[in-house]
């Protein structure tokens, strides 16, 4: 027993520092994305018909580093603001599929034909899915309803990379990376050498169980990489491994269900079995590369980075993970409770990120002039709102209307 201890620690400690030190550097670039490139920019973009929008917002969606559920209040708000559904849909499939901290990992853990592969079929994936919408379903939803991005203009831009890199990232993909490594370290220990390989080879057969394994649980864009490795090693094909990272960062059924209530039952039905084919030929495509893919995971003995860059990124990003997660779930312990001041409380229910805060602070200040400041617990879903002659009944609407519900 303690000789498994021993050595699922070891195997865990591996990961963590393979990955490291490209996490740490896409936590960078993302909080530079998220300084410089606000929502309007993107609202801009997507709104009108066409094949345009869409191919945009595939593009915008590669880079973000928006899980599944993350993802949803971003394009409530877009598809209120005026993008069109195929646009959105093409958002939606596009960006919890990739990311460049995800990207980054990918490339630490799988090699770059996957990291170059990965991208792409998210931009096509997203732009099919898109398309297949616009043409298919009816365009009727009002464009005037959600409120616009709150931003704190007095925070430098500098300020603004390392709160959103360190700390809101870290915040909601910590939890998730953490059980994906875990999980990933447990196959490693558990399954034999070439398990899978011995039932389902590169058969489609192996294909179409990732697909349905994926397809239901939640896994986000970087925690899904290292239990496709893991998988790999075992046995499973790259190609079904492949489907396993584009099926669980992009479905799941909070999403799917997120989907039906806002676009329809018919976009959701879209939305699905676009990342399900999509998937499978994405997955077929990618075996023809299976060899030089399973040499390069085999026989790759970690030389990209020194040794002492890893372990010092892994402390660092220790550090980081768990220094945001007491910050989320333990808030009081990083202000002072007496200095807060609720002449509004609500108890939402449905925030899973700091997008979804963000999103419903937007709708609680737009909701009226009054409101001075809106504090709110992810971890308990309470929101409380300092102002004057606050209606409470005007508030909760709005929140309501930006995708959220009130307990």
């Amino acid at each position: 027993m303690n000789t498994f201890i021993i050595d699922f620690f070891n195997e865990l400690w591996v990961l963590v520092l393979e990955m490291s030190p490209y996490l740490i550097l896409g936590f960078i670039i993302a909080g530079f994305l998220s300084a410089t490139i606000s929502s309007k920019v993107v609202e801009d973009n997507l709104g009108g018909s066409g094949i345009s929008p869409i191919v945009k917002a595939s593009i915008f969606g590669i880079p973000l580093p928006l899980c599944s559920c993350g993802v949803i209040p971003v394009a409530t708000s877009l598809y209120k603001h005026g993008a069109s559904r195929g646009a959105t849909t093409s958002f939606l499939i596009s960006t919890p599929q990739t990311g460049v901290d995800s990207v980054l990992v990918t490339y630490s853990l799988l090699g770059p034909i996957f990291t170059i592969f990965r991208p792409i079929v998210a931009l096509i994936t997203g732009v099919v899915g898109g398309f297949w919408v616009e043409t298919a379903v009816k365009e009727s939803h009002n464009t005037s309803q959600l409120p616009s991005e709150v931003l704190d203009k007095n925070k430098s831009k500098f300020r603004q990379i390392i709160e959103y890199g360190f700390v809101s990232l870290p915040q909601d993909i910590g939890k998730p990376l953490i059980v994906g490594i875990v999980i990933a370290s447990v196959i490693s220990m558990v399954v034999p050498d070439d398990f899978f390989a011995s039932y389902f080879g590169n058969s489609f057969f192996s294909l179409v169980i990732t697909m349905f394994a994926g397809i239901p649980i939640y896994v986000c864009a970087t925690a899904s990489v290292p239990i496709a490795l893991a998988l790999i090693v075992k046995g499973v094909s790259p190609g079904a491994a492949f489907v396993f990272l584009m099926t669980g960062p992009a479905t799941n059924a909070a999403t799917i269900s997120t989907i039906w209530k806002v676009l329809g039952k018919k976009t959701a039905s879209i939305y699905l079995a676009t990342v399900a084919i999509c998937s499978l030929i994405a997955g077929v495509i990618l075996n023809s590369f299976s060899s030089d893919i399973n040499a390069y995971i085999h026989h790759h003995n970690h030389w990209m980075m020194p040794i002492w860059i890893q372990q010092l990124s892994s402390i660092f990003l220790i550090a980081i993970i768990f220094f945001a997660l007491f910050k989320l779930y333990f808030p009081s312990m990083f202000r002072l409770e007496s200095t807060l001041r609720a002449d509004v409380e609500l108890n939402v229910k449905g925030m899973t990120c700091n997008h979804c805060i963000k999103t419903v602070k937007a709708a609680v200040f737009e909701s009226s002039p009054n409101v001075k400041d809106v504090n709110i617990n992810l971890s308990t879903g309470s929101v409380m709102i300092e102002g004057n002659s606050l209606d409470k009944e005007i508030i909760a609407q709005a929140i309501i209307e930006s995708g959220f519900k009130i307990n």
